[in-house]
């Protein structure tokens, strides 16, 4: 047991002067609350805060200026209580602690001194900010491709499903008409080459408004390209005796099939009983648009009078073809006359049905369902 009772109270060197053991006291009291409450700082600080680096030093730190502080408070005591043997061992251990604490300090100055300045620790997260930035506006410009590439998937998958539909329409009418135009060429015909020569040059004039949808790569064609792809040899050998006129229009793959046939069929005839057997006969040919109307008209002149009995023979495919097929396919009617010596022939449908359509209808609608159903997305 440490004995003190031999010790003068610290106060007695104050001489019991109230003012001055009170500015002794205050002074320690003060310092002790502060010494604590930076500790419990500390403390608190590395509780909620896990990564904060050398938190043994903070510690450290931490216990040397409690220790401080208790020995400012025993200091208060001693004013009246001469415990001075407790003051010397708390005094020595503050000691202790405090050069393990200063010991431990000097260690880590090569590491302390590496610690970014809170300048660079700035610069450092502006950098970062700035890079954040720069991957989001990467990330931005990516997803806008990324839309553009969508939209543009999504029309060519439109405009695919519908060529695809228009192809296998136009397959199946195309094919449908061969094989009318085989079957009805085929009656009454007793030798094979008659009946190629025929049907040969009906397929080639079938075809010959198809190719020229082809070469330009579109739904439509000019009528006016049509009629000169059907009667170019027609023109070419007969020149001035042959013309045709007509306002622009655009017409669709089905009315420049029909049309073409017509063309096939009348230029034919017109070789056979008008131009070949007489010098003065020409051919015109014209089309207008009236009353919501397509009226195209085959006029030939100057045939002669005798020869206009032999064309009246029974009524053969290439006339029903002319006057019943070809109206029909076009939901319209046509006529086949002589007048003032001449053969006249007249093909009136709707407009709409010769018409190329400035929008697909069921075809966009097909194709809107497709994209939707391919890829989830409602196409504008």
């Amino acid at each position: 047991m440490i004995e003190y009772g031999d010790y003068m109270p610290h106060g007695m060197c104050l001489l019991w002067e109230p003012w001055l053991v009170i500015l002794w006291a205050g002074s320690d009291l003060l310092i002790f609350l502060s010494y604590t409450a930076i500790p419990i700082a500390l403390l608190t600080v590395l509780r909620k805060r896990e990564d904060v680096p050398h938190a043994g030093l903070v510690t450290l730190f931490a216990s040397f200026i409690l220790l401080c502080g208790l020995t400012h408070l025993l200091g208060i005591v001693t004013l009246w209580f001469p415990i001075y043997p407790w003051v010397g061992w708390v005094k020595l251990a503050t000691g202790l602690v405090s050069m393990t604490t200063a010991a431990v300090l000097f260690k880590l100055i090569p590491t302390l001194v590496n610690f970014p300045s809170p300048a660079r620790m700035q610069e450092a997260n502006q950098r970062l900010r700035d890079e954040i930035a720069a991957h989001e506006r990467t990330l931005a410009s990516l997803e806008k491709k990324v839309e553009e590439r969508t939209r543009e998937l999504t029309a060519a998958n439109t405009t695919l499903a519908i060529q695809t539909r228009e192809a296998v329409h136009r397959s199946g009418n195309l094919l449908s008409v061969v094989t009318s135009l085989a079957v009805q060429t085929a009656k009454g015909r007793q030798k094979t080459e008659e009946f190629l020569d025929i049907f040969v040059a009906r397929l080639r004039a079938l075809s010959s408004a198809t190719r020229s949808i082809e070469r330009k790569n579109e739904a439509s064609i000019s009528l006016g390209t049509v009629i000169d792809e059907s009667l170019r040899v027609l023109e070419e050998t007969y020149g001035e005796r042959f013309a045709y006129a007509g306002p622009e229009l655009v017409i669709n793959p089905e009315a420049a099939q029909q049309i073409s046939l017509a063309m096939h069929e009348l230029a034919t005839n017109s070789q056979k009983y008008s131009l070949s057997v007489s010098e003065a006969a020409h051919v015109e040919v014209s089309w207008s648009i009236e009353s919501g109307k397509f009226d195209l008209s085959w006029r030939e002149y100057g045939m002669p009078v005798l020869q206009s009995d032999d064309l009246l023979r029974p009524e053969g495919f290439g006339t029903k073809l002319l006057t019943r097929v070809i109206p029909t396919m076009l939901r319209g009617e046509a006529s086949r006359t002589f007048e003032q010596g001449g053969l006249v022939y007249r093909l009136s449908v709707p407009l709409e049905a010769v018409i190329a359509e400035q929008d697909q209808g069921d075809s966009d609608r097909m194709a809107a369902r497709i994209v939707d159903e391919t890829f989830g997305i409602d196409p504008a």
